[in-house]
């Protein structure tokens, strides 16, 4: 079962109250306050847990609490803090408020951990009021209240390439000869429901992560079939394969569907980096049906054919724009620094220097050829 979006509650914990006490002991009659603080709530917490690819886990708990810390002691003793409430999601998962959709939390990094919602604070015992005028204060703070929520979990998937096209153009195919990834495959559309992700290697030590999304249809943005319910795990993409049926009744109104749909979806969507690929040449060809379309490759899934030049084409396309993203300079001198802006008032002239305490004069040079010409 996939499940990539989920509605669940949290809440931190409330902090310990403050203690009132008043030491008596032998020989101390009037010892005075000895009131301890309270400790602080527990907070809630979300970590990236790459062991996970979905939010199934969410299924059936879908409410998390922090414990709340514990009130202060005599003797100056402090309440204990309440433990934390972790959550661990899968990389790539949003969190968003029930009420208003405000994006909260983004986490992609693998073990990246953020804190939601902090812990109450704890409250003041009555050692903290003691002054001389008020040398037995009989009063403490409340603990701070915690804060609670209802969140949106919303995952979408952490791939280099998306393959996007209509049902049966052959994606799960391609994905399972590329990767090690084994989608279902069948002669019927919508045999794909859920995304899929597979590993592909393109040079040594080098890959990129390949995503099989559900294939899409006229209308998909107003929610037909399932292209609405999973169109959100392409936004992460940073190369889009616009995968094509060549053997369809009409190829080319196919694949203009299918930037429409990108478009509505989300204008910047249809901006990215992309790749035509015609897919079943092993069926027939552009040239014996006299289609005029504009592709960059022609490729077999079944058979294997040009998929090496693919794989190539899409790790040539990655390296350049990972090299755009983060530019590494061949020299040290070549790194473009700030200009920090000197306040010329703020600077002291060597002369004013040896008039200052805390500022050492620079050394006399021919003070220590003296000296070394003296020991000799």
């Amino acid at each position: 079962m996939f499940i990539d979006q989920v509605r669940i509650a949290v809440r931190s914990g409330n902090g310990g109250d403050g203690c009132v006490s008043l030491f008596h002991g032998k020989y101390q009659p009037k010892g005075g306050p000895d009131g301890g603080d309270g400790g602080r709530g527990g907070d809630v917490v979300f970590e990236v847990d790459t062991g996970r690819m979905n939010l199934l886990d969410f299924k059936w708990s879908r409410s998390f609490e922090a414990e709340d810390g514990r009130p202060g002691a005599s003797s100056l003793r402090k309440g204990r803090r309440g433990k934390d409430v972790l959550i661990r999601v899968p990389p790539g998962t949003q969190i968003r408020r029930a009420d208003n959709g405000e994006l909260l939390l983004d986490l992609v990094e693998p073990g990246q951990r953020e804190v939601l919602l902090n812990g109450g604070h704890g409250g003041k015992g009555n050692a903290r009021f003691k002054s001389p005028t008020q040398q037995t204060p009989r009063y403490a703070t409340p603990g701070g209240a915690g804060w609670d929520m209802e969140v949106d979990l919303e995952l979408k998937i952490l791939a280099d390439v998306g393959l996007v096209g209509f049902p049966n153009a052959g994606k799960s195919t391609l994905l399972a000869a590329l990767s090690a990834a084994r989608p279902k495959i069948a002669d019927y559309p919508f045999t794909t429901i859920v995304p899929n992700v597979g590993i592909v290697p393109y040079a040594e030590f080098k890959s990129f992560a390949m995503a099989d999304i559900p294939g899409l249809i006229e209308g998909a943005h107003e929610g037909r079939g399932l292209g609405h319910q999973f169109l959100r795990h392409v936004e992460r993409c940073r190369v889009l394969v616009y995968l094509v049926d060549v053997s369809a009744d009409d190829p080319v109104h196919q694949l203009e569907v299918l930037r429409f749909e990108l478009a509505r979806y989300s204008p910047e969507l249809a901006k990215r980096p992309a790749l035509i690929v015609l897919n079943k040449s092993d069926v027939t060809i552009p040239s014996k049906r006299k289609l005029k379309m504009d592709y960059d490759l022609l490729v077999s899934a079944a058979t294997g054919k040009h998929l090496k030049l693919l794989v190539r084409r899409i790790g040539e396309m990655l390296e350049e724009l990972r090299a755009r993203e983060l530019p590494r300079p061949r020299r040290l001198s070549s790194l473009i620094r700030p200009e920090v802006p000197v306040d010329e008032e703020e600077l002291i002239h060597p002369d004013e220097a040896k008039d200052e305490r805390w500022a050492t004069p620079p050394p006399d040079v021919d003070d220590s050829v003296r000296r070394r010409s003296k020991r000799r």
